[in-house]
Order: C-alpha cells, then structure tokens, then sequence
C-alpha cells in the first residue's frame, strides 16, 4: 500500500486577487508531494484554468452579504450554513492536514469546518489591510502570513510576513531584460485586476490620445477591460489611430508584461507583486472604494522605492495621467531607474517561504 499523501485543502474567493496566490501554492505543494483541493464557489471557478491539472475543485455553497438584492442578503446566511454543513462532511471524509483560507466569502465554510474539527488551519492576506473574512477569523487560526507588510492587524494577532505568491508563468520572466523607451516600438500594458476598471477604460484611452505624436506612432497598447467596455474601448483606440488590443482578460499577461515599457495598473495585491517581480516601471491607480483603503497599502512599499507613481482616483484625470506617462516615456534612465527599484521590492520566494509554514503547520498538527 502507498503512503497517504498529505493533504491541503485551499480556501478561496472568486478573484485574481484571492486565486493566483493560491495557485502558486499549489503549484509549489504538488511539487513537495502533496495533494492539493481548492475550495471556492461557481464564481471563482472561472478562474481556475490556469491551476495544476491535478488541483481537485471542489465548488461550495457560499454568499456575499454585500451584493444582489434583499431577498439575496436574507438568503446569504443559510447559504452560507449550507456550505459549512457540506465542508464538515467532506473534511470528515478526507481529512486535510492542513486548511489555508486566501479571503472571500468562499473560504468562510471551509475554515468554519477547519474551526469546528480542530484542524490545522491558517490565512494568507494579500493586502495591507485585513479584508473582512480573513479579519472575522484571524484570532481563530493557527497562523496568519501577510503578502504586504506591514499589514493592518486586529488587537493581539501576530504575523510573518512572507510575500505575495506569483505564479510560476510570472516567475519565469522574474527579472526580465528591460528595454527602456525610445524612439522604436514600445509597449503599454493596462490591467485593471481580473474584474477589469470601468475608469482606467474611460481615462486611459484619451490619455494615452494626448501624448505627442512622435511618441504615439510608437506605441502599442494591451488593454484589459470589461466585457462591456471592450467594443468602445477598441473602437477609441481605433478612431485614434492608436495600435491596441482590448481583451476581458490576458492569459498571457507575463508576457506582455515583460515586454512592457510601462504599466498602467490597479494597486491589487498580485497585480503589485508581478509588476515587482518582473520589474517593470507602473502608474498605479487604488481603488477609492477598497476596503480600509487597502490598494493604497498594496502600493506603498512599491511608490516609496521609486518602482511606481500612484495617482489618487480623485486626481486622476486624463491630462494629468497623460503628463505622467509622457514622463516616463520621455526618460528612459528614469524609466530603467524604476525598474530596478520595483525589482529591489519584489519577494520571488514568497510562494517558497508560504509552503514552508504550511509543512510547519502541519507537523505541529503531527504531535
């Protein structure tokens, strides 16, 4: 008979934020010879393609009390108990050595039924501040790791911090060559997180527009948008004679972005930690509306190094945003300054020192 392979049950909601962590984990525990199970909802499904083939999903029953109508808020909760009955019976059944929860609502029934069985159980935080799930249960879990430092933490709880997890499509390009800006092709990446940004589609094409001629005939521009901002988007570009390709979401964004001579960006947790990873020179735009304001938190480290230049949602406007990429474009040793500075911030071993607390967790779990 073969040796049960230990297992680790993966809790996560349904963004890019809360999964691409979860899949470098993943990618990095089957290597050590674990199984590994991922546990989210119908929404974070969708971006489950790029996990390990052998990464078991499991889809649950879970709620946000902070979306759909009222009937939908009243329900929330007994969707909520109805999947914590569920993650009870299956961690009954395959007993996980250890249970990490990434934040969402998702992870609430599987770390509810890692509290109710006593089971090795923890948290990875990806921004600055605690996000509400991952708040509720942080005095409830054996350990809490943090992917920006310093995080925000409730009264009494401790951390390590250990970075953020990039996939490993991001670290096969860790450190890429940068090709400062000049007179010749260059490259523009605009990414607004995995839900895309309404406002980086209204502002960023007419600032990109205004810049001087004999900087635009040499530009192309990656754009992600929402869906149904693609066609007008496109169509923007299009009119204003400015090569773009406007896609809902990149599979290639390593790519792009190590091809880029600057990045347009949200502040989000993962969209900061392969930005500094790669080592590219950003514009990054907080979302005014996160929680504890918590993309501003994300970008600190990164804007004080000299690695990127943050504009505030409530001064973005396309002539300010359009003089700060001209900035950028028009000074290449600046522009490779920048690079380096964002690469000096980067933890490309955060998915390394994350997996190490996970077999420290569970061994303690041993005795």
């Amino acid at each position: 008979m073969s040796e049960r392979k230990p297992l680790l049950l993966m809790a996560a909601g349904g963004t890019g934020g809360h999964m691409f962590p979860a899949q470098s984990l993943a990618e990095v525990m089957l290597r050590r010879g674990w199984r590994v199970k991922l546990s989210t909802d119908a929404r974070g499904a969708r971006y489950t393609g790029g996990f390990p083939h052998t990464v078991e999903i499991e889809q649950i029953s879970s709620a946000t009390f902070s979306r759909g109508g009222v009937l939908a808020k009243l329900a929330a909760p007994f969707r909520i108990a109805f999947g914590v009955v569920g993650a009870v019976f299956r961690m009954l059944r395959d007993k996980p050595d250890v249970v990490i929860g990434f934040g969402g609502y998702p992870t609430i029934p599987a770390l509810s039924a890692a509290l109710l069985l006593r089971r090795p159980r923890m948290l990875h935080e990806q921004n600055g501040v605690l996000g509400r799930v991952n708040r509720a249960f942080a005095k409830r879990v054996d350990l809490v790791a943090c992917g920006t430092w310093p995080t925000e933490l409730p009264e009494g709880v401790e951390a390590e911090h250990v970075g953020n997890p990039v996939r490993a499509a991001i670290l096969d390009r860790a450190g890429a060559g940068y090709i400062p800006p000049g007179d010749y092709p260059m490259s523009i990446l605009v990414i607004g997180g995995s839900q895309g940004a309404r406002i980086l589609s209204d502002l960023v094409p007419p600032a990109i527009a205004a810049l001087p001629m004999e900087m635009l005939r040499n530009i192309r521009v990656s754009h992600q948008a929402r869906g149904e901002d693609q066609v007008r988007v496109a169509t923007y570009y299009a009119e204003n004679g400015i090569d773009a390709d406007v896609e809902p979401f990149f599979r290639d964004v390593p790519r792009r972005m190590s091809e880029a001579q600057l990045v347009i960006s949200r502040a989000g947790a993962s969209s900061i930690a392969d930005i500094s990873v790669i080592g590219r020179p950003a514009i990054v735009i907080p979302l005014a509306i996160a929680v504890g304001d918590h993309q501003t938190a994300n970008a600190r480290h990164l804007t004080e190094a000299g690695g990127a230049i943050l504009i505030p949602e409530t001064a973005l406007t396309p002539d300010a945003l359009s003089a700060q990429i001209e900035n950028v474009l028009s000074h290449p040793e600046g522009a490779a300054q920048m690079s380096r500075a964002a690469m000096s911030c980067a933890m490309p071993d955060a998915s390394t020192r994350l997996a190490d607390l996970v077999e420290t967790l569970a061994d303690k779990g041993k005795t």
